[in-house]
């Protein structure tokens, strides 16, 4: 009777299932109530005494690779069934798939690229670490002038004539020292000031600003130059140009665009005036092209500039900075469905 049992061991260890069926008819056939090892068991008490020790310890054996058989089948039909489920079915709903944006930030300062790119303006791009010459001194800032008060400047501890650049004109410094007029571009950047943050401040925000040199440019082609922008960017082509102030730019103006006064939002962000500051302007001073080896008596040029964030604040309605920085979800979702 032991040889028998060691050839149902041996019929156990073999056997293979490719149905939950087959599997529920070996469980049946050896588990069952009235299965293989019950008949075994009943006839326990018909082996001699001598045998008995062995008989037990085979039957036991018997048993626990049937079960063992028989929970292996399962697992394995269980997995396959799953795999077949998730690849086999082509009909099956994909899995949700979180869609992403971007930072409007981004969003604003592609758009803008794309504008000036349209009428022939390429992109520069410099450090955001820069020394004293190209953020100061050849833009008519030389050490000690006044003017210099106006940006507020971190400077690197370990060395006073570098600092991270208070605006992206250093980039504009280094693009006419290495290319020859005609030029037309514009530079975007971040850049850093040493201000206090609030609500319309912040120590990091990001420029555009655009430079165009060549020969018999004039202050007419930078005012139809801004009025394509504004039409383009705002849908709006009423602008004014107010006198103003900047050492590197002479004569220099501010840009605003009527922005109108329909609803209280309107009085609140113009201040009742209907106007809106968005940049500033001017012809390139002489100084600034002889710094970077230009004739001024042949070459003459504007530049402009304009905060990006400010730009993205009017677009979007947006009446804190800090939104852009905080990196807050329910903020950035706000912008899923632009490209």
């Amino acid at each position: 009777m032991i040889e028998t049992i060691k050839q149902h061991l041996t019929e156990v260890e073999s056997f293979t299932a490719n149905t939950p069926e087959e599997v529920e008819q070996f469980r049946i056939k050896y588990l069952g109530k009235k299965g293989v090892l019950n008949e075994f068991f009943a006839a326990f008490k018909e082996v001699p005494n001598e045998q008995k020790k062995e008989f037990g310890q085979v039957v036991n054996q018997l048993k626990s690779a049937a079960q063992q058989k028989v929970q292996h089948l399962k697992d394995q039909l269980d997995s396959n069934q799953e795999q077949q489920g998730v690849y086999g079915d082509l009909s099956r709903p994909g899995e949700p798939l979180e869609i992403g944006s971007r930072h409007p930030i981004s969003i604003v300062k592609n758009e803008i690229i794309q504008i000036f790119a349209n009428i022939g303006f390429n992109v520069s791009e410099g450090p955001e670490i820069e020394d004293d010459w190209h953020n100061f001194s050849a833009l008519n800032l030389p050490e000690y002038h006044p003017a210099r008060d106006m940006q507020d400047t971190f400077f690197i501890q370990t060395d006073p004539d570098v600092l991270l650049r208070t605006h992206t004109s250093s980039v504009q410094v280094r693009y006419m020292e290495n290319n020859t007029p005609p030029i037309r571009t514009i530079s975007p950047g971040r850049v850093f000031r040493n201000e206090a943050i609030s609500s319309r401040s912040h120590c990091i925000f990001h420029q555009v600003e655009g430079l165009y040199i060549d020969k018999n440019v004039s202050f007419a082609d930078l005012k139809q130059t801004l009025l394509y922008f504004t039409e383009e960017l705002f849908g709006n082509s009423r602008i004014r140009l107010r006198p103003s102030y900047f050492p590197f730019t002479e004569p220099s103006a501010e840009v605003d665009i009527y922005w109108g006064l329909e609803t209280e939002t309107d009085y609140r962000i113009t201040k009742g005036t209907g106007w809106l500051e968005i940049m500033g302007c001017g012809m390139v001073d002489p100084n600034v092209l002889r710094n970077c080896n230009i004739d001024p008596e042949v070459y003459s040029g504007f530049a402009f500039g304009m905060g990006i964030e400010r730009i993205a604040m009017l677009l979007y309605q947006i009446g804190d900075i800090r939104k852009f920085y905080e990196n807050d979800m329910r903020f950035l979702e706000q912008f899923k469905s632009t490209i």
